[in-house]
């Protein structure tokens, strides 16, 4: 398919109002192809994350679940987390599962690349398929993380999916694609073409 046409908003002034390690944000004025100026539009940047749909020898999805402050919930996530600096996605993601839920190993490869919110977010999401993952060592959350690990069925995370119970839709998103795929009759993910 044809890309669509490609059409930059001019900025016309930017300043950064905050600059933290997970709140930095500027304000633009921009003028749109159309002439029209928005005066105030804010962008938040943040570093790249990472997803991963990690599966067992066994085919059992290894999940988790954890406190959301700003929702006050507790819910069931894929692991998940930031690229730090230096390190490739792919890096990234492996060291999260590790870190996470101590499950490593397996053959990996990358699944889809989304936006989280190309509206006003500079970041990318890099979600990877693990295959055949095995625990290998010890859970090693951080200080701010409290999680627990669960092996579930593929029938089970269905029900997750279908019950509304993983409400990061940038864990919902691939979750579903891969369903999709394999079309509800047990079989292996299609190889997506590059």
């Amino acid at each position: 398919m044809k890309a669509p046409e490609h059409r930059p908003w001019r900025v016309l002034q930017s300043e950064y109002l905050a600059r933290r390690p997970w709140f930095t944000v500027r304000r633009e004025s921009v003028e749109l192809p159309t002439g029209a100026v928005v005066p105030e539009w804010y962008v938040f940047e943040f570093p790249d994350w990472v997803n991963v749909i990690a599966r067992t020898r066994e085919g059992l999805f290894v999940m988790i679940s954890q406190y959301r402050h700003a929702l006050g919930e507790t819910r069931y996530e894929l692991v998940a987390g930031t690229c730090e600096t230096g390190e490739s996605p792919l890096e990234s993601a492996r060291r999260e599962l590790l870190e996470e839920t101590g499950y490593g190993g397996g053959e990996w490869r990358q699944y889809m690349v989304t936006s989280p919110n190309p509206t006003n977010h500079t970041n990318r999401v890099y979600t990877f398929l693990a295959e055949g993952v095995e625990r290998v060592a010890a859970q090693h959350t951080e200080a701010g993380e409290d999680i627990n690990v669960y092996l579930m069925t593929e029938a089970e995370v269905r029900e997750l999916l279908d019950g509304d119970e993983i409400m990061q839709c940038l864990h919902a998103a691939p979750l579903w694609r891969w369903m999709a795929e394999r079309g509800g009759r047990g079989e292996a993910p299609r190889q997506t073409e590059k």
